[in-house]
């Protein structure tokens, strides 16, 4: 018993004398992480804004300007701010707060809705020193387990930092990854974050915050700095994506989602050629496999290969054709395709009051569905409630088709037609609107007497 007593002593010795070792070793990694962590944050922190910014809204039936917060990051010595498209879109007023409390107040270089991402510029003084700003790092690096730091404002409440891992690096969302991925981290990234620098320990900026979740756990996604550099020249460039356009909807070999299974190992399937389009007119139909874009091979095994080969076909010059080598059935086929610039992604809104509700331009790219009806025109884009146009029946997403006997193809025509209505109020208050709703044409007749401006 004595002897079994000495070796249990000398075992708990040396395994709390271990502990002891082991423990102090967890408190100098701990300590070395946080040198880590604080010396990535002192090299970025100070080169992140806090964004106020005014925008107009026009969802409501009528316009709005609406107060909103964000965040960006300083990318030059003069003041050239990267943020995200969704921070400053309709914005009429941008003010960014310095870390040092000074304010500046911005204006847009360019955007792009695609990529979610937009490039400003702050106002600078005579005098003023370069500004801080932050290094973009090199995202294609990042691997599942390396930790981030979330920098931003996030619920408008100035600067702060949250720390996670990334949680993958190549996430792809549905609706928002057209041309990019996104780095999925578990650092924290709440409203307010967006715009915000995703930072690596080295101090260097990998992603930029753009989307988080409000509930279940800690999620986020950010636009990583591949995308940051291919998107910054072009923004100052064309102040816009300046994509190009072929009309080709891609489709992956495994498509997990739509439960899809195509043969082989090589390609990527068409989806669709829309109508009227560069590949509808190249000749392209759905179901052809594209082998190659101007004879390099293109591959997508899984969705998350997609967005690199649209943006592969986004960036060719819209000018000079491009050639695809496509397999139709068991046959190859070589296929010239000239795509046109993009444009807009968005259509010009506008505000009719007295007729209590907005409207908007048809767009390709934000009103799919109406354009399949009429490839140009204009909708209502929002109805007051309680208005004149609510209580007439006029709804949203109606294409205004005529105003009594005059076609209306744009948003001037019906600012012409709704001056005309006011300036003869006094003589008559009553409007007939032929529109389109759900593909049906239907008549209106939008009584405007009352002002629900005033009561």
């Amino acid at each position: 018993m004595y002897q079994w007593g000495v070796a249990t002593l000398l075992i708990l010795l040396f395994a709390s004398r271990g502990w002891a070792a082991a423990n102090k070793g967890e408190m100098l990694e701990t300590a070395d992480f946080r040198r880590v962590v604080q010396s990535a944050k002192e090299k970025v922190f100070p080169a992140v804004v806090f964004i106020r910014v005014v925008s107009e809204n026009y969802t409501s039936g009528r316009k709005q300007n609406v107060e909103s917060t964000g965040s960006g990051v300083i990318v030059s010595a003069d003041g050239r701010v990267l943020t995200n498209w969704h921070v400053i879109d309709n914005a009429t007023e941008i003010r960014c707060q310095l870390v040092d409390g000074t304010a500046r107040r911005a204006t847009v270089i360019g955007s792009d809705k695609d990529t979610d991402l937009a490039l400003l510029q702050l106002q600078r003084k005579d005098g003023d020193p370069d500004f801080a700003y932050a290094q973009i790092g090199d995202s294609d690096g990042l691997a599942e387990g390396d930790f981030v730091m979330a920098m931003g404002a996030p619920w408008g409440l100035s600067r702060s930092v949250s720390i996670g891992i990334i949680s993958c690096t190549r996430r792809y969302l549905k609706e928002a990854s057209e041309y990019s991925l996104f780095l999925q981290t578990d650092a924290s990234i709440s409203p307010g974050n967006s715009g915000g620098p995703l930072v690596d320990t080295g101090g260097r900026v990998v992603g930029l915050n753009s989307r988080g979740a409000m509930g279940g756990g800690d999620l986020g996604f950010a636009i990583p700095a591949s995308t940051l550099k291919l998107m910054m020249p072009r923004l100052a460039e064309f102040s816009s994506g300046n994509w190009a356009y072929t009309g080709l909807t891609l489709q992956p070999l495994r498509d997990f989602t739509r439960d899809m299974y195509f043969d082989g190992n090589e390609g990527v399937i068409v989806a669709q050629a829309e109508p009227a389009s560069p590949a509808s007119e190249a000749g392209i139909r759905t179901r052809d496999r594209i082998l190659k874009i101007n004879g390099q091979p293109v591959t997508a095994m899984t969705e998350e290969d997609l967005p690199a080969i649209r943006a592969q076909l986004a960036l060719v010059s819209p000018e000079k054709p491009i050639e695809l080598l496509i397999r139709r059935g068991d046959a190859e086929q070589a296929v010239s395709l000239s795509p046109r610039v993009k444009g807009k992604t968005q259509g010009e809104q506008r505000d009719f009051p007295r007729w209590d509700f907005t409207a908007a331009d048809i767009n390709q790219f934000e009103s799919a569905d109406l354009h399949f009806h009429r490839n140009e025109g204009v909708f209502i884009k929002g109805v007051k409630h309680p208005g004149n146009a609510s209580q007439s029946g006029l709804q949203q997403n109606d294409i205004v088709l005529r105003i009594g006997q005059a076609d209306i193809k744009t948003l001037d025509e019906l600012q012409a037609a709704h001056r005309s209505a006011i300036d003869n109020l006094q003589k008559e208050h009553r409007v007939l609107f032929t529109i389109l709703r759900n593909g049906m044409m239907r008549q209106v007749v939008l009584d405007f007497s009352r002002d629900h401006a005033k009561n």
